[in-house]
């Protein structure tokens, strides 16, 4: 599998999450709409509070990881201040203030005059966004945090890839003229994109800046289904279309990445990270038995090799989620390095819960929603791929 075909695949899944996110919070025009309802975001628990209480402005803030932020800064006794466009509200299990504005159209005038101990920047993939915000807040916080992605790096063939591996370039005629419309239209941009929104920060905040390249983001709230497939196609049974068994994954929990993110502003940790998971390397083997046994499931995995699912037209990481061929140009994908990040604190909680966590999420979606899957093969699709795997002729054949 070549870099562009693996870029290709996951552009698909995060354009989709994009429109997702850019339907819900288009602005209003014409007739008033009328407000969502709140969602209630319950308090996080089991939390000690940080020694020093810290002004925290949290860009975004109402997306997957956003409010995963908000709920344990909070325990943590942070005071936060998000920043957004007003059209996912929340019922905070805390104080919080809220101000409105739009990046895109660089509405930032509510930011205006006011001071943070430190920003975090959930929902940034445009450079212009960083900019602007840069010509606002610069020498007004003490700390940027940009959440970037492993996307952002120019390579994916070299297994045990650090912080310090080159990043995409981006050959456009100008990255600051890029808008949230033409990377929707190109999402082939968007691991250049993250790469040019590092330098961007970099420009503003110099060494006060913290990057964070995150691997696959998935846990309950996740809307790409991206991870959240193998759960939920688990718990229906029967025999599972599954990658070869021994080709590595990697992930991180979306409350892992974010209590870490906060602990990184705590730490004053600056830099960059590799925001991935697992503590240590899991196969897919592993990955989905240890789902399997967490949800109960009785279902029967059958392991495919690469070049068979490749001649069916199963596509890694869209078809099966979660897993690309661990050779060739995607050897390193799921084999990047995260001992500085976990050297910074970064922890995971057991897959059992992330697995049983997500099932639970999946379960309580409208029935509407969980017949519009946005990941995995479909179910005809998979019998036809099983059935050729039991048809095929015995090797040496």
């Amino acid at each position: 599998m070549t870099r562009r075909q693996l870029l290709q695949l996951g552009s698909t899944a995060a354009a989709a999450s994009l429109l997702t996110r850019t339907a819900i919070a288009a602005p209003n025009t014409g007739t008033t709409r009328p407000r969502p309802t709140p969602v209630a975001v319950p308090a996080a628990s089991g939390v000690t509070r940080a020694e020093r209480p810290l002004r925290l402005l949290i860009l975004g803030g109402t997306g997957f990881t956003g409010p995963q932020q908000v709920r344990y800064a909070l325990a943590r006794g942070h005071q936060v201040t998000l920043f957004n466009r007003g059209r996912r509200p929340k019922e905070w299990p805390g104080e919080v203030e809220e101000l409105i504005g739009d990046r895109e159209t660089g509405d930032l005038q509510a930011l205006a005059g006011r001071t943070w101990d430190a920003c975090i920047d959930n929902p940034t993939s445009v450079p212009h966004w960083v900019r602007d915000l840069g010509t606002l807040l610069q020498g007004k916080v003490s700390q940027y945090v940009f959440i970037s992605s492993v996307s952002a790096y120019a390579n994916t063939d070299q297994p045990g890839m650090t912080e310090d591996a080159p990043l995409a370039a981006y050959t456009g005629p100008d990255a600051l003229r890029e808008t949230r419309a033409t990377l929707i239209a190109n999402m082939a941009l968007f691991g250049p994109l993250k790469a040019a929104c590092e330098a961007e920060a970099a420009k503003w905040f110099g060494a006060t800046t913290t990057i964070v390249r995150p691997t696959l983001i998935v846990g309950p709230g996740d809307d790409t289904d991206r991870f959240t497939y193998w759960p939920a196609r688990l718990s229906r049974g029967g025999e599972v279309l599954a990658p070869p068994r021994g080709d590595p994954v990697q992930f991180i929990d979306a409350r892992d990445l974010a209590e870490w993110t906060i602990r990184l502003v705590e730490q004053r940790a600056f830099g960059a990270f590799n925001g991935v998971g697992p503590a240590s390397s899991l196969p897919v083997g592993d990955l989905l038995n240890g789902i399997r046994e967490a949800i109960g499931s009785t279902a029967t995995l059958v392991h495919a090799d690469a070049a068979f699912l490749e001649k069916q037209n199963v596509r890694p990481w869209a078809d099966l989620p979660a897993w690309v061929p661990g050779n060739g140009e995607t050897a390193g994908f799921s084999r990047v390095s995260n001992a500085r990040a976990v050297a910074a604190g970064l922890t995971f909680r057991p897959l059992a819960i992330t697995a049983r966590d997500t099932l639970a999420f999946w379960n309580a979606l409208p029935p509407e929603r969980r017949a519009q899957p946005r990941a995995g093969i479909s179910a005809e699709r998979e019998a036809a791929a099983l059935a050729a795997w039991r048809a095929r002729p015995p090797t040496g054949a």
